[in-house]
């Protein structure tokens, strides 16, 4: 049996664990019988000293802590959920802390398949990685690590976020809620922002991007150099912002879109 406090140890520095996590360290300490990793979670499942998330993934509670109420970081949940999840799209900003609102859905990036799941009255949900990413083995383009209460994560940066949330906008909630979250970085790499759109090859996106930058030129010191590689890719035929509506929209012919009022106004702001 291994000694308490080899596993203290382990679960001290590991908030959330994988069972694979687990197998690595009782293996490098020479107990790597699967009956004793069995053993362990039992053991420490009924002592309240860590609970399932999900088949494979496990949390910490700390001592003296109620395992029924204690608050698990969430976001070291989704970055566990598989082996290559990257926080992103809205999730990102909430993480970042620029999210207009706090959404009860967590979302990670990955390529495996993953089903969603809940876990303390949250969702936890993948989404695959755009395909030109995968196909350009890019994947990672774009991903910050960040060490958060001893564990690992990986994050999209903002500039890789702001791409993303405007080419997925359906994951990331109304247009109000992309465009207050967007507004509230004071700050964006715009080569990077314009390097990831032209690496995911979308028209739409390209524009969207473009729209975005050119409606906040002097508070993100967007110059005509960070523009025109968008404009290049920008659709041949005028696209609609958004699928959904076609009513009410103006043409933005710089970028070949047609944007609904509403977002050229920001009119959402007349109503608080």
């Amino acid at each position: 049996m291994v000694r308490p406090m080899k596993l203290n140890e382990f679960l001290s520095q590991h908030a959330v664990f994988t069972v694979d996590e687990l197998d690595r360290f009782l293996s490098g300490i020479g107990s790597g019988n699967p009956n004793t990793r069995k053993s362990l979670l039992t053991y420490y499942r009924k002592k309240g000293r860590i609970i399932l998330v999900r088949r494979g993934l496990y949390a910490t509670i700390p001592l003296g802590s109620n395992p029924e109420s204690y608050p698990v970081d969430l976001y070291l949940v989704a970055a566990k959920a598989t082996t290559d999840a990257v926080i992103s799209y809205h999730t990102a900003l909430e993480f970042y802390g620029k999210a207009y609102s706090a959404f009860t859905r967590l979302l990670y990036a990955t390529t495996s398949k993953s089903l969603p799941f809940r876990f303390q009255s949250h969702e936890i949900r993948g989404v695959p990685v755009p395909s030109p990413l995968k196909r350009k083995g890019q994947e990672m383009f774009g991903v910050n690590t960040h060490n958060r209460s001893g564990v690992e994560l990986r994050v999209t940066n903002l500039e890789r976020t702001l791409v993303d949330v405007l080419n997925r906008p359906y994951l990331n909630g109304s247009w109000e809620e992309i465009w207050r979250s967007l507004e509230s970085v004071e700050f964006f790499d715009l080569d990077q922002v314009a390097e990831y759109a032209l690496l995911l090859g979308n028209a739409t996106t390209a524009a969207k991007v473009g729209f975005f930058l050119e409606q906040h030129k002097e508070t993100l010191m967007v110059d005509d150099a960070h523009l025109k590689p968008l404009i290049k890719l920008r659709p041949k035929q005028p696209h609609y912002l958004m699928r959904s509506k076609r009513e009410g929209c103006r043409w933005v012919k710089n970028w070949n879109l047609m944007v609904p009022v509403e977002i050229l106004n920001k009119s959402w702001g007349e109503v608080l």
